[in-house]
């Protein structure tokens, strides 16, 4: 009972810690004039996976490799199938063009690329500094693009918190907010940490199925809420934005930071380079063809990477229980991707036949 309330006491914190930091993050960027689809992309991303980043970073430290890798490859599953599949089955989202073909391109080449260098079994110190200077690079450049926006279009959303809060009082609570959110993300993930190797433990289950489940839907939280309540809100651009961001700093900050806090680097399971990181790279693949039929996300689409979703953790849970029909169960997922795979190609096929 101890080891659930300091479970959920921390996924509390952690969640409120977040958003807390989106809050003032958001006016901070709104302050400096950046693009709704930017801030999607950088600010709300980095924001909300705030949390996979405290808890992976304190789960490295303590020498939790699989909670803390664990934590990565599921949230980022999670963020692709969950999180896009629920707010696209609330309203279809519009994929805008550059979205599609430079932040998608780098989320699946940075997928791939964490494949590589996970085949040693081992993300070292110096694969962490890799991973920080492309995260700099990426940032850079993409503030960099939305700078070519007008500057008439940038000032109508800061002149807006202007003159409701004031800029001295807009600029104050804005700092004030990202300080107290990123004390309560490192409260919460501490929490949270210590509760999740427990439950593992009493369960008898591995860390790493408590890494890719329990953990990666508590950090994924805010992604999940943020993408619901943007598509509600009719903020498309922050909703697939904060989902396709939170993947790329998952996979650059997060597993960048996490290796240098590790004494030795980040050891990778036979299980995770296997399974679990070729389900987050066809998740990545995937959205490329969806992505680009259309230029929107269906609610069909939607309903679909919720199903694949459904059906992964289904996996996990029938793995973690040892279920002597896995095999059968494989083969059965093994048919329904081949089967999907095909009906995407013809939908390109079909795209690229209209835009002649």
């Amino acid at each position: 009972m101890i080891t659930g309330i300091l479970f959920a006491v921390g996924l509390l914190i952690l969640v409120g810690g977040a958003d807390v930091l989106v809050r003032g993050s958001v006016r901070l960027s709104v302050m400096a004039g950046v693009s709704p689809l930017v801030i999607g992309l950088t600010v709300v991303a980095f924001g909300t996976s705030a949390p996979e980043l405290a808890v992976s970073v304190i789960s490295a430290w303590n020498g939790e490799a699989d909670i803390a890798v664990g934590n990565v490859v599921g949230s980022n599953i999670l963020n692709l199938l969950l999180v896009l599949g629920l707010a696209a089955a609330i309203a279809p989202l519009a994929v805008p063009r550059r979205l599609l073909h430079f932040d998608v391109a780098v989320m699946i080449a940075l997928s791939l690329a964490l494949w590589w260098l996970a085949e040693d079994g081992r993300i070292s110190g110096g694969d962490g500094l890799l991973l920080l200077a492309c995260l700099t690079v990426y940032v850079v450049y993409t503030l960099h693009r939305d700078r070519r926006r007008p500057p008439a279009e940038r000032e109508t959303s800061r002149a807006a918190v202007v003159s409701r809060d004031g800029a001295a009082m807009a600029w104050s609570m804005s700092v004030m907010q990202v300080a107290a959110g990123l004390v309560m993300l490192t409260l919460g993930a501490h929490w949270m940490v210590e509760g999740a190797v427990s439950i593992a433990a009493a369960l008898g289950v591995s860390k790493l199925i408590v890494g890719l489940t329990v953990v990666a839907v508590g950090t994924s939280l805010p992604e999940l809420a943020t993408s619901a309540v943007a598509a509600v809100r009719g903020e498309r651009d922050i909703a697939v934005g904060n989902a396709v961001g939170s993947n790329i700093f998952n996979l650059l900050a997060v597993l960048g930071f996490s290796s240098l806090a590790a004494h030795d680097g980040l050891t990778v399971s036979p299980q995770v380079l296997a399974i679990h990181i070729p389900v987050m790279v066809a998740a990545a693949l995937v959205c490329a063809p969806v992505f680009f039929t259309g230029g929107r996300i269906s609610r069909g689409e939607g309903l679909l990477f919720l199903g694949y979703y459904a059906a992964y953790t289904a996996y996990l849970v029938m793995t973690a229980t040892r279920n002597p029909l896995i095999a059968g169960y494989r083969v059965a997922l093994l048919i329904a991707v081949l089967l999907t795979a095909v009906i995407l190609l013809v939908s390109v096929v079909r795209e690229l036949r209209t835009l002649k």
